[in-house]
């Protein structure tokens, strides 16, 4: 190595000239070549010195000559060999983490293609320039790059300096210094190493259009620059064709051009790859016509045409001189130094514009033209040796067919001459380009198996495919390709188990070559499988180039010697070289149907109106009526006009004779008509279902939508612009009643339905503009955006053509940013086609699509529906059955014409052949049933039926009810033709007042004629003389034939008298799922299974067949019963297995038809197949006799007539072979029968047509092709239909995607096409791919079912549900009792002043305490005894205890506290969901105090959010929580509430009401949860940013009591420290405000009372009225904490809210009584007062008890009330009583809360207080036998009060000294309750009072000890007797620490 530097010359920084060595990159090179003969497997590495060592150039001083470089030719030669092998890529740098990887997009998302960005404007920095590079995955595409032009050659290739400097034009990322670096950014998929000068291709220039278009190349290494590239700027632009052309896909050329003479002679000289040479044109300026890969336009400086022959003869000097030029200055890896250089350039030429001949058949030759660009990758130049194709002239007409070239393997070479007569296809490049890239993708599932099928295998697959296709079978590439991909998986199957092996055993992995063939195998292997399928295949073996093999064929193409060939296939197998390939399709069907499948639908259309215009369908006239042997049937057509207008005629009279009979039948029908709008129990389930995906989305936690937040509902319906789509959605809305329900529509107005529901046309965007102000004003309303038939316009908003203005709109209106970002709005798209939208880029969560159930599963109704959908599935179904005719069946003789004309016709489009063909056939059928039955053989029977049924459907019925027909011609021009043909024909044949002819346009309002729009009023009973029909639903049971056009479907619905559905004419070359389907689901309805008294929905032969014409009473016995053939099938039939061939459906059809008509059903023009199957004639006739008479003994014996049918099914070709044979059976079974002839003069049947159709399914043509798509199924029985793409917006991600699997679900096959599909740049979710930051949209629903299945009633009652909802959510079930035991109040109120808002201290000190309890919760509980206490209220009937409590139904307010599940944008904050802050973000504190009651320290918890931190005070050291900050009572402040509120709660962290920001009505105050240590976790994730205080564990079993006896506590230790911290600054203690308040968590809501005047116009004055009015919960407090002298209350509340308003609260607004559910307590005067912290039960009266006793005021304010939510789990209700045992069921009784101590009873798993509590309440009767209803001798209760029952009444007195009592003087106690006494209770204070004898002594105590101490304490056995058995305690063990509680008789 050092020996080789030595002798390198040294050379300074820059470029490299030539002759000059570039020892800088000498170890990249020398890696390079290397790495290169590693790769390289029998070719010669690449020499290391060659490529350093550049020769100088050598200069050619041509003058007519500046052409590009070699080099360019070199690389792209090496690119396509690269791209033909199986190479691996170049392993670029990992992309970050959630980065764009899309190919032609940066790594920020942005699109960089030039297709993409060729409008816009880009802003370049100063010094930069654009230029295009190209990717080997993109080679169509260029990519638009921003490069520094410092670092970029000359015009001579040079002065280019080292390194790179570039900016992405997409995201605008600046300051790439490295190409490697930018080249990842961009995405740039590579297969070797980046380097600007391999993939910097061209300048980027603007045409005079100011549109970006490819200029010249980049001329790197000293080639010519850009400036000799082209003549001028103006000749670089490259206008790109318009895509409206539609030729632009198909043919090379087709254009037809006039060249001059000179191009003419000038085409032999030219070669391939000539240098650029300038032609005369004669084209106008700025035209331009793309035609294999060359844009030809007008040049500004043409050459002189002398010119141009002298400059082409010097093309061999010039290649010989660079072929013997030495090595070349980039080889390819397999270049030697004695192998030949191969130069290849790039010519621009150019050639006048195309012109149309007038004859439309000749065709003038092109001259050297290549490829359209669109179809395929570019082409790699030819090389020198090879020449060029030349395409025959007058191809077309003399093989009549345009021949489809697939172009294969290796470089295509170019055609020269006609080539308008042959189409060039990529598909198949495409496809084996497809199949190289597989190992990426097994790469990217981890798995390295790199292996793919070779070359030589992928055509041999190929021919083995084209083998295997039946004579009439066109090709499809989704076909082969799911056999390469399939082949290739399957032999990748053993050596990825062999890799996995070698991995595992860790062993050196080799690879196999499972799949190698050799070139000399292939040739012998592709031959030996043509040779088996009757050469319809065949093998072209060519060893020197394909240029050859394709000359060969044109050759043989002219010749004629390729007649009956369907495909050639030409294999190129040139030693030392890769084998190549391409196949020519010159089947006729064949090529014309791939030829037809290149063209978009808009193409289509377009070339249909150019051949209507120029008159192609006069020439077809003029055929058909060359062709007619009875005369020409316009002729006909207008004899019988003349003759109908006076003329007495055959014709016509059968007609005038059957509407004589039918004047005189009675006009009235026995069909009832059904109810409309009705809604289904599966619509129903449906709107449920959504409403459950909407609830799902409010209670997701991501406040996305708040359902809590909305009062009412609107909606806004977007359907497709079709006038009759848009009045059918407004006639359902109408009859939903919806805006009634919804509120938005008071009474009934004509035009408001019309306001909710908008065409996506230009003209109703104020529709849409309206609802967008209606949202940003009407926050409160959650608005709908219902986007029915989402499927339909899936354009991209920024991707319109201006023609078509539509298109897009519902784009800009669902994905405006308004829309998106409004947070009540909910958008719904509806669909049957659901696939576009499920794709990798979508805005639907899969979690947000509903799907449409099977309302049938296993036979079983799971609905109840009266009647039964059937769909597409029911219709493929029912072409298993083969003993009935199918419901989807094709046309076998009218596709035989059609191909015939086609054959005879090739230039003319299909679809006017088609469409011609079929008017022919239905203005025959006319003809025929009108009489002229010579005209029967030039219809099909098809057709026959259909006009047949129609015509005669109404004479079945007395009110001229009928069937309606619909025909579907997508091309409006055609379906135009169609339509005044049709018209034309019924009105010369007198049949105008039969059936009516409608056509059906999407832009227009439905027309007919008055006759029949009278009949429609008398039908449907419409009295407005205006009326007309606005939907196709509204010409239900009227004949018709309604012509539907249009390229899409709008999803208009048809009534159920639509019996056919002839889509015949669909384009079948639009393979697309949607597509298809689409059309299919037309015929899509709702059956009654059990209509007429059949019971299986498929039931619909018989019936079906009664309808045809010529019925008679034998054809009706001979007709099979279809109940017997239900049953039947069901044990026959095998649905794997189809009994029919696939023409066999039409012979069926015809057969049965056969048998209904005498005359012969099927047509014999051009008596197609009569001498091919005249062999068959007497076979056939011999069966045809026998079946005859077998079906003569049908009538007879009907059980073996399935059999008998089965046994002889007749041939469909043998059949069509003999007509006359048929005839004659015909006529053998129905001898007595009406001919065609005379159809009307059968009998007529009885049934309305709308009573069958009710039962029966429509009938389906479709064409065959169609047909067999459909009902095609793969080995594991998928449907072929579900392998297409989905829709034409999406498309896959790569070909090797799995298959939809049989038994998929919609939700799977949803996953499956989210995984596998993308969506197009046209599609509107494309911009995903460029911000990625939302995933999915929150609010988006997807509504997916099939097609006419009731989509549009589900969603209607979703809206009227939700609505409901939405008012149920605002409203709340409270608690509506009325107060109980007024009466005893009835003298308190006369010292008060009416009306007072506050107290007055020293009158309310003088009202007596009410010790009565009005709580109606308390309704059985103990009454208190007083003086005041009545009997009747004291002694109450067992039947009152426990009553159901009465509730009622409120809306919820403003001021309304609210559970967890609301959120609202004004409370987000106040919740802790503020996305500014963390969540969960706070600190638990620890607060130790001393408690005097429990004799210890206490230490609680607080969970303090940092935003709360503010309302505490913490140690400036450790942080410490000292104290809970209280204000003062001289604040003032009307923003905020002073009382700390407290709130205990346990097991309501979801239902509790604690989110009381709008209860506060903002207000700032201090709101703290008292909870359970265990309950800790639940809470805080609930409640994030509420305080909470934490109960010590040991109260985990306790009540409601523990909660109140801490929380006073820990308030009176706070307000010690508050004193003594505030009096450091100089406040008086009595000065720090002394309240806090304890509320339920169950109050909602506060309303003031308050009485009003009413306005009275009258002299007499009125009466005062009471008003209750809703207030916030802020106004209650601040109210109340205003009250003078409020220092002096010990506790202020207010009362239980009623709907019962009594006016003694308004008398006295004060009352001195009990105070329940929220209170305001003044620590400071209550400090010696404790709650009990045992209490589970009456705590709250056993307080205000004890609080009155130590003489303290007890105030409650009458005007206010609260409202109690109805909360009916947690709180109380958790605490259930069982047996401790586990597992052992057992019902417990309140005697058994007690038992014996130390005995052996079952223990019980409760807290001993609460059993204690429950045992007293319940069985108090027994244990105070005296006391029961006698309330003159209550119970003695000391120190506390116990809830004894409710007739037992309880006489509270105090121990405590100088407390308030009652004067018990003269009354006789009838017991004593002393529960858990403390030393105030004295034997002497017991000694006062007086027992009756008999009375009965209960005394509970913790402990069995302390229960004697205290019976010696109290000297109770003086007075009281005791028993050993009289001892007792609560059914608790030992650790539980039971209560005991002895009893005793009063002596």
């Amino acid at each position: 190595m050092e020996h080789i530097k030595a002798h390198l010359p040294m050379v300074e920084m820059g470029n490299s000239y030539a002759g000059q060595l570039k020892n800088t990159r000498f170890e990249e090179v020398l890696h390079n070549s290397i790495e290169a003969s590693l790769r390289s497997n029998s070719l010669v590495p690449r020499p290391v010195f060659s490529q350093l060592y550049l020769e100088a150039e050598h200069q050619l001083n041509l003058e007519a000559y500046k052409g590009p470089s070699n080099e360019e030719g070199e690389e792209e030669e090496e690119e396509e060999e690269e791209s033909s092998s199986p190479l691996v890529h170049y392993r670029m740098k990992t992309p970050p983490e959630g980065c764009c990887t899309t190919d032609g997009f940066c790594q920020a998302g942005k699109d960089l293609r030039l297709v993409s960005v060729s409008n816009e404007h880009i802003e370049l920095p100063s010094g930069f320039l654009l230029v295009g590079a190209k990717s080997s995955d993109l080679a169509e595409q260029l990519l638009v790059c921003a490069v520094d032009k410092r670092f970029l050659p000359d015009d001579n290739g040079r002065n280019a300096l080292l390194g790179f400097s570039g900016t992405c034009v997409g995201c605008g990322e600046k300051g790439f210094r490295y190409f490697t670096e930018f080249s990842n950014h961009i995405n740039l998929k590579l297969a070797t190493q980046p380097k600007k000068q391999k993939h910097l291709k061209y300048y980027l220039i603007k045409n005079s259009q100011g549109i970006l278009t490819k200029g010249p190349l980049i001329c790197w290494k000293g080639t010519e620059g850009k400036t000799h590239q082209l003549g001028s700027s103006s000749i670089s632009s490259i206008p790109s064709q318009p895509p409206e052309s539609p030729t632009s896909s198909t043919t090379v050329s087709s254009a037809e051009s006039i060249a001059g003479t000179n191009q003419i002679a000038a085409t032999g000289i030219q070669q391939a790859g000539s240098p650029s040479i300038q032609v005369p044109s004669q084209a106008t300026p700025g035209f331009s016509v793309t035609h294999n890969n060359r844009e030809f336009y007008k040049h500004q400086n043409a050459t002189k045409a002398n010119n141009f022959t002298v400059k082409t003869t010097l093309r061999s000097s010039l290649i010989g001189t660079l072929a013997n030029s030495g090595p070349p200055k980039k080889r390819h890896r397999g270049w030697s130094p004695d192998s030949p250089t191969a130069s290849e350039t790039s010519s621009i030429q150019n050639n006048p514009p195309a012109q149309n001949s007038a004859s439309k058949t000749e065709h003038v030759k092109l001259t050297c033209l290549t490829q359209p660009s669109h179809l395929g990758p570019a082409d790699s130049p030819l090389k020198a040796s090879e020449e060029s194709v030349v395409v025959p002239d007058n191809l077309l007409n003399i093989c009549g067919i345009r021949p489809v070239i697939f172009k294969g393997h290796g470089s295509f070479p170019y055609l020269c001459g006609n080539l308008n007569d042959v189409v060039i296809s990529p598909l198949l490049q495409n496809c084996y380009g497809n199949i190289q890239s597989l190992p990426r993708v097994y790469e990217q599932h981890c798995t390295p198996v790199t292996m793919v099928a070779s070359v030589e295998m992928q055509i041999l697959l190929t021919v083995y495919y084209l083998v295997q296709l039946v004579p009439d079978q066109a090709p499809l590439i989704e076909d082969l390709e799911h056999i390469l991909v399939r082949a290739w998986q399957e032999s990748n199957l053993t050596e990825t188990k062999h890799y996995q092996q070698s991995v595992s055993q860790l062993a050196p992995y080799m690879s196999s070559q499972t799949l190698a063939v050799t070139p000399n195998q292939l040739t012998w292997l592709a031959k030996l499988a043509a040779s088996s399928c009757k050469n319809v295949v065949k093998i072209i073996e060519w060893t020197n180039s394909l240029a050859e093999g394709l000359t060969e064929t044109f050759k043989l193409l002219s010749e004629g010697k390729l007649h009956g060939k369907t495909f050639v296939v030409i294999i190129c197998t040139t030693k030392n070289q890769s084998t190549e390939s391409c196949v020519v399709v010159t089947g006729k069907r064949q090529a014309g149907f791939l030829a037809r499948t290149m063209l978009s639908p808009k193409e289509h259309l377009k070339e249909i109106n150019c051949e209507l215009v120029a008159g192609t369908v006069g020439v077809l006239e003029a055929f058909f009526s060359s062709l007619c042997p009875d005369g020409d049937p316009d002729t006909l057509l207008e004899k019988c006009n003349l003759r109908g207008n006076g003329e007495d005629s055959n014709f016509t009279s059968p007609l005038k004779k059957f509407d004589d009979v039918l004047a005189q039948r009675p006009t009235i029908c026995s069909a009832s008509n059904k109810e409309t709008c009705q809604i289904h129990p599966i619509q129903l389930a449906m709107a449920r279902k959504l409403l459950s995906h909407l609830c799902a989305i409010a209670d997701s936690g991501t406040q996305n939508l708040d359902l809590g937040s909305f009062e009412k509902v609107d909606f806004l319906i977007l359907v497709p612009p079709s006038e009759v789509a848009y009045q059918q959605t407004v006639l359902r809305v109408r009859q939903s009643g919806i805006l009634e329900e919804l509120g938005l529509e008071a009474v009934f107005v004509a035009n408001k339905c019309a306001e909710h529901v908008m065409k996506l046309a230009v003209e109703d965007q104020s529709k849409f503009e309206a609802f967008q102000q209606n949202v940003l004003n009407s926050p409160y309303t959650l608005f709908i955006l219902i986007h029915d038939h989402a499927h339909w316009d899936l354009t991209s908003g920024g991707t319109v053509p201006q023609n078509e203005p539509f298109l897009g709109l519902a784009d800009r209106i669902v994905n405006c940013k308004e829309m998106k970002d409004a947070l009540n709005v909910l958008t719904l798209q509806v669909t049957s086609f659901p696939f576009a939208f499920q794709t990798q880029q979508t805005c639907i969560s899969p979690y947000n699509e509903i799907h449409w159930p099977s309302s049938w599963n296993n036979g079983v109704d799971l609905y109840q529906e009266n009647t039964k959908y059937f769909g597409l599935s029911d219709f493929i179904d029912s072409t298993y059955s083969g003993h009935r005719l199918p419901l989807l069946r094709y046309d076998h003789s009218f596709e035989a014409v059609v191909t015939a004309l086609e054959e005879r016709f090739p230039t003319i489009h299909s679809a006017v052949i088609w469409t011609y063909i079929l008017i022919q056939h239905y203005s025959t059928a006319m003809m025929v049933t009108a009489g002229y039955s010579k005209m029967k053989n030039y219809s099909s029977v098809e057709t026959l039926e259909i006009i047949q049924s129609l015509i005669n459907s109404t004479r079945s019925c007395s009110s001229s009810h009928g069937y309606m027909v619909l025909l579907r011609i997508p091309s409006v021009s055609l379906a135009s033709l169609a339509y005044e043909r049709l018209c034309q024909v019924r009105y010369r044949l007198g049949l105008q007042y039969c059936f009516e002819i409608i056509l059906g346009t999407p832009n227009t309002k439905i027309t007919i004629d008055q006759h029949f729009l009278t009949q429609l009023k008398g039908w449907q009973k419409k009295e407005d003389p205006n009326w007309e029909p606005q939907t196709y639903l509204d010409l239900e049971d009227l004949p018709c034939i309604l012509i539907l056009s249009g390229t899409d479907h709008y999803g208009e619905s048809f009534p159920r008298s639509a019996k056919y559905y002839d889509l015949r004419l669909i384009n079948s070359t639009c393979l697309l799922r949607t597509a298809l389907e689409q059309e299919l689901g037309l015929a899509a309805c709702y059956i009654d299974p059990n209509a007429n008294g059949q019971t299986g929905a498929m039931n619909y032969l018989s019936q079906s067949d009664l309808d045809k014409a010529g019925s008679t009473d034998d054809e009706e016995n001979v007709t099979i019963e279809a109940s017997t053939v239900g049953d039947l099938i069901k044990e026959n039939s095998v649905k794997g297995e189809r009994s029919y061939s696939y023409h066999s459906a039409s012979s069926r059809s015809s057969k049965a038809s056969s048998l209904i008509s005498d005359e012969d059903p099927f047509l014999v023009f051009g008596t197609e197949n009569s001498a091919r199957h005249s062999s068959n004639v007497e076979s056939v006739n011999t069966e045809v006799s026998t079946l005859a008479s077998d079906l003569s003994k049908l009538k007879a014996d009907n059980t073996k007539q399935v059999s008998i049918l089965e046994k002889h099914r007749i041939n469909s070709d043998q059949i069509n072979s003999n007509n006359k044979s048929t005839r004659r059976m015909s006529k053998s079974i129905s001898s007595d029968s009406s001919s065609i002839q005379t159809p009307i003069t059968g009998q007529m049947l009885s049934q309305c047509p709308k009573i069958k159709a009710a039962s029966q399914p429509p009938t389906v043509f479709l064409p065959k092709f169609v047909y067999e798509i459909i009902t095609k199924v793969d080995n594991a029985g998928v449907a072929k239909l579900s392998s297409f793409l989905p829709h034409h917006s999406v498309q896959w991600i790569t070909p090797f995607h799995p298959s939809l699997a049989k038994m998929m679900t919609s939700t799977e096959q949803s996953l499956h096409y989210r995984q596998w599909t993308v969506a197009k740049q046209t599609h509107m979710d494309f911009d995903k791919t460029q911000s990625r930051n939302e995933v999915f949209h929150p609010r988006r629903l997807l509504l997916n079912g099939p097609p006419q299945v009731g989509k549009t009633g589900a969603y209607l009652q979703f809206l009227n549900i939700l609505s409901r909802m939405l008012i149920r959510l605002m409203e709340v079930d409270v608690y509506d009792e009325e107060e109980i035991n007024l009466e005893a109040k009835e003298h308190s109120g006369s010292l008060q002043k009416e009306n007072s808002l506050w107290p007055d201290l020293e009158t309310f000190s003088k009202l007596k305490f009410d010790y009565t309890i009005h709580d109606p919760s308390y309704k059985d509980a103990s009454p208190i005894y007083s003086r005041d206490l009545s009997s009747n209220k004291a002694n109450k009937k067992n039947e009152d205890i426990k009553p159901q409590r009465h509730t009622a139904r409120i809306r919820l307010s403003k001021y309304a506290a609210h559970n967890t599940y609301h959120h609202c944008e004004q409370c987000h904050e106040y919740m802790g969901f503020n996305s500014r802050c963390q969540l969960y973000d706070s600190t638990l504190h620890a607060f130790t105090f001393s408690s005097s009651t429990l004799r210890e320290e206490v230490q609680l918890h607080f969970i303090v959010p940092k935003s709360k931190e503010h309302n505490f005070i913490f140690s400036q050291l450790g942080g410490q929580l000292e104290s809970m900050k209280l204000p003062l009572v001289t604040d003032k402040n009307s923003d905020y509430v002073k009382s700390p509120v407290f709130t205990p709660t346990s097991g309501h962290y979801e239902h509790g009401l604690f989110n009381l920001y709008h209860a506060m009505d903002g207000a700032n105050h201090l709101h703290v949860l008292v909870i359970k240590e265990h309950e800790m976790a639940i809470y805080k994730k609930y409640w994030p940013n509420h305080i909470m205080l934490i109960l010590p564990s040991i109260f985990n079993n306790s009540g409601v009591g523990a909660a109140h006896f801490l929380i006073k506590e820990l308030s009176c230790h706070n307000l010690e420290l508050e004193r003594n911290r505030q009096e450091e600054f100089g406040i008086k203690p009595q000065d720090v405000w002394p309240f806090i308040i304890i509320a339920d968590d169950s109050c909602v809501l506060w309303y003031s009372l308050n009485t009003e005047i009413p306005k009275n116009t009258s002299s007499v004055p009125c009466e005062k009225a009471v008003v209750e009015k809703n207030v916030s919960f802020k106004h209650v407090l601040q109210h109340i904490e205003a009250t003078t002298q409020i220092s002096h209350y010990a506790l202020c509340g207010i009362r239980k809210w009623s709907s019962k308003v009594s006016g003694l609260y308004v008398a006295e607004p004060f009352s001195c009584c009990h105070l329940h559910d929220l209170l305001m307590l003044n620590v400071d005067l209550t400090q010696n007062i404790q709650y009990n912290q045992n209490r589970f039960t009456c705590g709250d009266v056993d307080f205000n008890l004890r609080v009155h006793s130590a003489g303290l005021l007890i105030c409650r304010f009458n005007c206010f009330s609260v409202m109690k939510k109805q909360i009916s789990i947690g709180g109380h209700k958790t605490f259930l009583i069982k047996s401790k045992v586990p597992d052992v069921p057992m019902s417990i009784s309140p005697s058994q809360y007690i038992c014996a101590p130390d005995s052996k009873h079952t223990f019980l798993a409760a807290p001993a207080q609460l059993l204690l509590e429950k045992y007293l309440q319940q069985t108090s009767n027994n244990l105070f036998p005296l006391s029961v209803k006698n309330h003159n001798h209550p119970v003695l209760s000391m120190d506390c009060y116990l809830n004894l029952g409710q007739e037992i009444t309880v006489c509270f007195v105090s121990s405590r000294p100088r407390s308030l009592n009652i004067n018990s003087c003269g009354l006789a106690f009838s017991g004593i309750l002393l529960y858990l006494c403390d030393s105030f209770v004295t034997a002497s204070i017991l000694k006062k009072f007086h027992f009756l004898k008999g009375a009965t002594l209960c005394v509970i105590c913790q402990d069995r000890s302390s229960l004697r101490q205290t019976v010696v304490r109290l000297e109770l056995e003086d007075e009281w007797q005791f028993r050993l058995r009289d001892e007792f305690q609560t059914a608790n063990s030992q650790e539980d620490k039971p209560l005991f509680f002895l009893t005793g008789r009063h002596i």
